[in-house]
């Protein structure tokens, strides 16, 4: 059913809570989970390597978690750039509902969860993270990027993970041709690439 897939904005099935234990910014955190997410049983491969495979965060500015599931991502760089804000941004309503459980679960304050339309206009990222949600089809996922990687500042980099199986190559070669973004292949692991994405502006 589609009402089950994870990018679905009101997922079917009852939303029974289970609590799993991750390992996020040096810290192992016991967090809530549900079914109609994404990974809800453990922290995925993907978004495991693109944490690990990245620098840390800007100290501070608006960072974005695209498409936070449950918020492995929103919660890691909450923790490790307190200062700055972070905005957990997904369609899937119970998504959101469980990155505001586990941020006040830990005390986190810094993070907005929020749907696509709730980010105000004005916003500007100091940073991107995302392992996209590839299986929603490349015109919306290409219509996905296009939405949110021109908020970046100039001097920022979008981070995405993308399995190679599933089309990392191809959307590298898109971003750099389509949409005249500097791409560079910044880490490769487990069949997984990482993908760091920059304005013009930013690379020269």
């Amino acid at each position: 059913m589609a009402s089950d897939h994870y990018f679905s904005s009101r997922p079917g099935g009852e939303a029974t809570l289970r609590t799993i234990t991750v390992t996020l910014a040096g810290r192992e955190l016991s967090l809530a989970t549900a079914g109609g997410v994404f990974s809800p049983e453990h922290l995925d491969t993907g978004t495991r390597i693109l944490l690990d495979r990245t620098p840390a965060p800007p100290a501070g500015g608006d960072l974005l978690d695209l498409g936070c599931g449950w918020g492995p991502i929103a919660i890691s760089l909450a923790l490790r750039a307190p200062d700055a804000t972070v905005w957990a941004v997904d369609v899937n309503e119970r998504a959101l509902d469980l990155v505001r459980r586990n941020t006040a679960r830990l005390g986190i304050t810094n993070v907005n969860a929020v749907l696509p339309e709730d980010v105000p206009a004005e916003v500007r990222f100091a940073g991107i993270w995302s392992n996209p949600p590839i299986r929603v089809g490349k015109a919306e996922l290409h219509a996905l990027l296009t939405r949110w990687l021109p908020r970046m500042h100039d001097d920022a980099s979008a981070w995405l993970v993308v399995a190679k199986h599933l089309g990392a190559e191809s959307l590298q070669r898109w971003l750099d041709e389509d949409l005249g973004l500097e791409v560079d292949r910044a880490a490769q692991d487990k069949g997984f690439r990482v993908l760091e994405v920059r304005t013009a502006a930013s690379a020269h």
